[in-house]
């Protein structure tokens, strides 16, 4: 049976070190000598990185994993953008575009071909015979604030699959229904511009609908995860009012001669960050009396994905995205993401008992999977990388291994973390740290106290949000690009004039 998480998607597993090579999958730093380590040394290192297990935290206290900065929503909003960059079958927007199109997939783009598909013409199957609103699945309960909440149409096969345009986005429930959400999504704009033109061509409707979703990976995944002076640093015309052509767009790092292609230092590396994100057990909605869990092997307990849950699953996405003002503590509360560290949860140290997503169960800790691929692929160490960028080198002295927590698998004094050094696993490490490794202890440095909000640093900050931003920069198709002052329908914006993936997902009750 085919695994879609953990595979590589076509042209990641071709990467050369030609400094000259350019393709769909690419290198930033392509002078910068790979980082050298034994397997032993990694292995030894996932060990460290993956947390003892620990009981939940009951949702009258709060968990003090838990980043305030950051809403637990995140972390699958950003495994949707993945999948959507990484999509391999043909494009719609190609085909539309280009002849070729139904041939070579050339260049990631913010087109939501996980939504479409190759389009309603080759995949009528995922649409309404009119061609224009997707196919929803079943209605689910559960979540009295969204009594429209679907799943997702499935077929009869054992266990029944989902029929969408990318099977990935079924692999846990939280993103499958963030699926789901979606395509209500493209319904409700395919509505509204129904009835203000009833000749509004397909095409309109998923550009707008693809404008939506870059305006909000733009104006709220980037400044949530990077940090707004980030993002502002490479789109100046932001801050200035200018032009986005006067005041052009200005990306250090990442630059490409043909068409933008996804770097295997932020496809490897720094984009893996949502890892340590990961909680272990979450909150669907009010009216379940128990949470989840991310792995197990009840299906009436596990988050597993690739099959039909229950129908009172319907997620709740205040819980998921703070519609303001939610509370902290309680079955209400929103929940947090955890911290971006060196620590992933317990579960996610042996995959094997979630077998349809583990991928090569010869090596289930997904914390060694992550570290042997990027010596797979060559990358530079982490102090190399902030040597190339002039960023200060962080000594080896603050390099450790654990949770971002007070209360750590190994408590320090006065809010000082004293998880074990990365030199003291392995002296292989000496000024020679992975770069995954890296990015996550790199956020870690900023920690003060459990009440400490964590972004991505410099490094990994920088290689996130210029790769986002280039491949927006890069589409000649993106809002950016077509229509730099585009803003978002009058009618989905919230009452300050924002809108956010909250917003968004409001917008489909």
């Amino acid at each position: 049976m085919k695994k879609f998480h953990g595979t590589s998607p076509r042209g990641l597993l071709n990467h050369p070190a030609s400094p000259a090579f350019e393709g769909v999958f690419g290198r930033i730093f392509r002078t910068l000598p790979k980082a050298d380590f034994s397997v032993k040394a990694l292995k030894d290192l996932a060990k460290e990185m993956v947390a003892t297990p620990d009981p939940p935290t009951p949702e009258t206290e709060i968990d003090d994993e838990e980043n305030p900065g950051i809403d637990a929503g995140y972390t699958y909003f950003g495994q949707f953008i993945d999948h959507d960059l990484t999509f391999d079958p043909n494009s719609s927007l190609q085909k539309q575009n280009d002849p070729n199109g139904t041939i070579d997939f050339r260049s990631p783009k913010f087109d939501l071909d996980n939504l479409y598909g190759r389009g309603p013409n080759d995949q009528p199957y995922i649409y309404e015979p009119d061609g224009v609103h997707f196919i929803l699945g079943p209605a689910m309960t559960g979540n009295a604030k969204d009594p429209k909440a679907r799943g997702l149409q499935r077929n009869n096969s054992d266990p029944k699959r989902a029929i969408i345009g990318d099977p990935r986005n079924d692999e846990n429930v939280i993103v499958s229904q963030l699926q789901a959400s979606m395509l209500r999504f493209h319904n409700v704009v395919a509505d509204n511009m129904l009835k203000e033109n009833p000749n509004t061509a397909f095409e309109a409707m998923q550009q707008a609908v693809r404008w939506h979703y870059q305006w909000v990976v733009l104006h709220d995944f980037l400044p949530t995860i990077v940090g707004q002076p980030m993002v502002n640093s490479i789109l100046p015309h932001l801050v200035s009012g200018k032009s986005i052509f006067e005041d052009k767009p200005k990306l250090t790092i990442f630059s490409w001669s043909n068409d933008p292609f996804i770097p295997v230092e932020f496809s490897v590396a720094a984009y893996r960050f949502g890892h340590s994100m990961v909680r272990p057990i979450y909150r669907l909605n009010q009216t379940l009396v128990d949470r989840q869990t991310i792995f197990s092997g009840d299906p009436n307990k596990s988050l597993n994905g690739f099959r039909e849950f229950p129908l009172t699953w319907a997620i709740d996405w205040d819980l998921f995205f703070d519609p303001g003002g939610a509370p902290l503590v309680g079955k209400n509360r929103i929940q947090k993401a955890y911290k971006p560290d060196t620590s992933l949860v317990n579960p996610l140290g042996d995959l094997a008992i979630a077998k349809e997503i583990s991928g090569d169960l010869q090596i289930p800790s997904l914390a060694e999977r992550n570290l042997l691929r990027g010596k797979e692929f060559g990358l530079p160490s982490g102090q190399s990388v902030a040597r190339y960028m002039n960023i200060p080198v962080i000594p080896d002295s603050d390099l450790r291994v654990g949770k971002a927590n007070e209360d750590g698998e190994n408590p320090g004094k006065d809010g000082k973390i004293a998880n074990k050094l990365l030199t003291d696993i392995s002296k292989e490490f000496k000024d020679n740290a992975p770069l995954w490794y890296y990015v996550l202890t790199e956020a870690q440095q900023e920690f003060k106290n459990n009440g400490t909000a964590l972004k991505l640093g410099p490094v990994g900050g920088r290689i996130v949000a210029e790769v986002l931003i280039g491949l927006l920069v890069g589409d000649s198709f993106s809002f950016l690009s077509q229509h730099h002052d585009w803003k978002p329908f009058k009618q989905f914006l919230d009452k300050t004039g924002q809108f956010k993936i909250r917003d968004l997902l409001r917008s489909i009750r």
